[in-house]
């Protein structure tokens, strides 16, 4: 199990993103590993040129840059902000094998990473907007 450096109970997590004003499903999708319904989150369609953070803690994810439109309904990107932003695990869930995604810092689920993305990394980032903030620039 790892252990991430920003550690709070579900009530003290509940809170925050509620003080933050983040949608309700944020905190099942964070904590919990819900996955938001294609083509309903915020950012699928956002084209602002910024940066996609952690709706827990803040971290810096995915710049815009990186962001393009994979078909799939949910906000995709080529490549994560920094090496350190985001850290990945196998989901044996739903009756397949997965690699989710999570917060490096507070260990929030953002979604799954696939091999079928475009240049130069052949990866699709699959976020949920209930995952991220937006910071533009």
């Amino acid at each position: 199990m790892t252990i991430y450096k920003i550690q709070k109970s579900d009530d003290q997590w509940r809170a925050e993103l509620k003080a933050k004003g983040a949608e309700p499903l944020a905190f099942d999708v964070t904590r919990h590993e819900a996955t938001e319904r294609a083509f309903t989150g915020k950012y699928a369609d956002n084209k602002q040129q910024g940066t996609y953070t952690c709706i827990c803690c803040g971290k810096d994810l995915f710049a815009s840059k990186t962001k393009y439109d994979s078909g799939t309904g949910w906000p995709s990107f080529y490549d994560p902000i920094n090496a350190e932003a985001v850290g990945t695990k196998v989901d044996k869930g739903f009756w397949s094998t997965r690699t989710e995604v999570h917060c490096s810092d507070c260990g929030a689920h953002l979604g799954h990473v696939f091999e079928d993305g475009p240049a130069p990394t052949g990866l699709r980032y699959c976020m949920n907007s209930a995952s991220l903030d937006f910071k533009p620039e």
